[in-house]
């Protein structure tokens, strides 16, 4: 408590900083500074957590936030939000194992509900973490006889790490300038198995801050945008990535997804339609030493593992949250050729399960034993030029990830007649597009 009250006069501080700035502008709200103290707890004991026995997670958000003037189509479609970057320092609640971490992140506030003295803004953030402390920071825990001893991190195997946030702000203005604010969330922050240990942490938390507003100097007159000039678009992508599995296991396996997916744009910013997966995965290998898969065959002799047999193709359903060039993505979807599931070698003492032949859809022991059949995939990309992206995604099974994979990929959009240039596509992506209309 005694820390939480001076992280809070800290706040008053900055806030009241801001007051006294804001002074000298006239004009709508600009910019604001939000402050802001948390504390949470865990919501999985999965880890050594339960060994650790850490204190709760506490810490400080501190954020620049953008008000929406309309200056972008983006903006208008979901109804004016605001926008920004983020910087949190946390607490892990186990200095001596765990360490801090400082996240940087850009987010979105959605409006949900907007009265003159209270708010409700929905958070959405997704950024990178640094830890002070993690596995390999620790020599002595590399070759450590209890992976769970009270004394190894496993939660952490890199200093870098993703970092993912989502939250329910409720505000209350007390002034033009100056706002109570309060924020429950939730946030993630791991590595996506690029190298292990590495459980990770999932937090639910509280906050309670300030936020104070600095103005500018001059109006600014929204511009009313046309609708999207095309309804369906075809999504092409290419990505590929490494993944770790085993502590004591120097391998790395490649991994690599093509994905080509429909989507129909229900509306400005949303969008769903049908796609298809082809993953390859060349951890089904007898060089890894997690024991996932099948070494032996039935006559004691070696595995050989075809590139075949590390492919799975898959049909998903693709849901597309348009922010602007940034774009959210969740795909869910389920394996119609996985001819791994064969081989999990948990089922039959380390024999070949091929022979019994299990169907596409088949009751999956536990996540992390075998993978089960279907998956989901969930990231985003982001527009570099016209309709070329760039994107990060994560595969996981129900709550495990599989892995973190990186991509580029190129957007066609099917433009009507009636909108379309000299009888050539209008991609929308060109700066201005909306001035064709």
């Amino acid at each position: 408590m005694r820390r939480l009250s001076l992280l809070l006069l800290i706040f008053i501080s900055l806030t009241a900083s801001a007051q006294k700035i804001k002074n000298s502008y006239i004009g709508n709200d600009g910019f604001s500074i939000k402050t802001q103290a948390f504390m949470g707890f865990y919501i999985d004991q999965s880890s050594n957590l339960e060994n650790i026995h850490p204190n709760a997670p506490t810490g400080f958000n501190l954020g620049v936030e953008f008000k929406s003037y309309q200056q972008q189509p983006w903006l208008q479609y979901h109804n004016n939000p605001t926008y920004g970057f983020g910087l949190s320092y946390i607490d892990f609640g186990a200095p001596e194992v765990m360490g801090h971490a400082i996240a940087f992140y850009p987010y979105v506030n959605l409006n949900v509900v907007r009265l003159k003295h209270f708010e409700t803004k929905i958070k959405l953030a997704t950024g990178l973490g640094v830890v002070s402390r993690h596995w390999y920071s620790h020599p002595e825990d590399i070759d450590h006889e209890d992976y769970n001893a009270p004394s190894n991190n496993t939660t952490f195997s890199t200093y870098l790490n993703a970092y993912l946030s989502a939250g329910l702000n409720l505000n209350f203005p007390i002034t033009r300038n100056f706002a109570f604010n309060t924020e429950f969330g939730f946030f993630h922050m791991s590595n996506g198995k690029t190298s292990v240990p590495n459980r990770g942490i999932n937090t639910f938390y509280g906050g309670v801050g300030f936020i104070a507003s600095v103005n500018p100097e001059e109006e600014v007159e929204p511009i009313q945008f046309p609708d999207l000039p095309y309804r369906w678009s075809l999504n092409i992508t290419g990505s590929a990535g490494k993944m770790h599995l085993d502590r004591e296991d120097k391998h790395k396996f490649l991994i690599a997804t093509f994905h080509a997916g429909a989507v129909y744009n229900i509306n400005n910013w949303y969008g769903v339609g049908p796609g298809v997966d082809v993953f390859f995965n060349d951890n089904v290998n007898v060089n890894s030493k997690n024991g996932f898969y099948c070494t032996k065959k039935l006559d004691g002799s070696e595995m050989e593992y075809t590139f075949t047999d590390k492919l799975r193709v898959g049909i998903s359903f693709n849901n597309e949250f348009q922010f602007g060039r940034l774009t959210a993505m969740l795909d869910w979807g389920i394996y119609v050729v996985n001819p791994s599931r064969n081989y999990y070698q948990s089922y039959n003492g380390g024999e070949v399960y091929k022979e019994i032949k299990r169907p596409v859809l088949y009751k999956c022991k536990d996540v992390g034993v075998d993978d089960g059949w279907n998956y989901i995939r969930f990231g985003a990309k982001f527009r570099v030029w016209d309709n070329l992206y760039i994107q990060a995604l994560a595969k996981n099974h129900l709550h495990i990830c599989e892995y973190i994979e990186f991509g580029v990929g190129y957007t066609i959009p099917f433009i009507s007649k009636s909108k379309r240039n000299d009888e050539k596509i209008i991609f929308h992506n060109h700066k201005n597009w909306w001035k064709n209309y």
